[in-house]
């Protein structure tokens, strides 16, 4: 139990003991992150009749890597990008961009992604991160929480049966591969400063 709770996120180890400069390298982590989240979102694979993105697969890194607040924080921002009209998202500018992005059929999801994002950042901060299975266990746990906003706003939006047809089953198969990737990459990482 001691172990759990002196357990800190991977970037904890790299950030300064100076207040200022700590705060201002976390400034930047969260910028520098939405970038790549952007990035993530944006890379699409296609398979069959969707497109995947690996914006899970960002999010889900992020988390684990900076923690609860820092990669919460992150995520916060952004969606506050997105909905300032920066085209963040998987989709935008393309299918709309700010609020009204949103508040379309991937507003679930989105929402989705902050709750993954805390909860995989509360496992990190307990020291999961340094076990592939532990922090994968919550990866799924976030995922869930992805799928089943996604599918309760989708249900809304256009129906459950299709709604669990179009915006969960297509999904399965890939975002079990992003978790198993996130969860390798981050025990990769993390071995690196054993």
């Amino acid at each position: 139990m001691a172990t759990a709770s002196l357990a800190k996120p991977f970037i904890s180890g790299l950030l300064p003991e100076n207040r200022t400069a700590r705060l201002a390298m976390q400034v930047g982590l969260a910028i520098v992150g939405t970038l790549f989240l952007t990035l993530t979102a944006k890379t699409k694979v296609f398979l069959g009749p969707v497109d995947i993105s690996l914006g899970t697969l960002g999010i889900f890194l992020i988390a684990a890597l900076f923690g609860s607040r820092l990669g919460l924080a992150t995520i916060l921002l952004y969606m506050a990008e997105g909905a300032a009209g920066l085209p963040v998202f998987q989709s935008s500018p393309e299918k709309g961009v700010g609020l009204l992005y949103m508040m379309g059929t991937t507003g679930g999801y989105l929402a989705g992604y902050v709750v993954a994002a805390t909860v995989v950042g509360l496992a990190a901060d307990r020291g999961w991160d340094r076990n592939p299975f532990k922090i994968g266990a919550a990866m799924v746990a976030g995922e869930v929480a992805i799928m089943g906003l996604g599918f309760a706003w989708l249900a809304m939006l256009i129906g459950s049966e299709t709604a669990f047809t179009a915006g969960v089953v297509p999904f399965l198969l890939a975002d079990a591969i992003k978790v198993a990737l996130a969860a390798s990459l981050v025990a990769a990482i993390r071995a690196l400063r054993a």
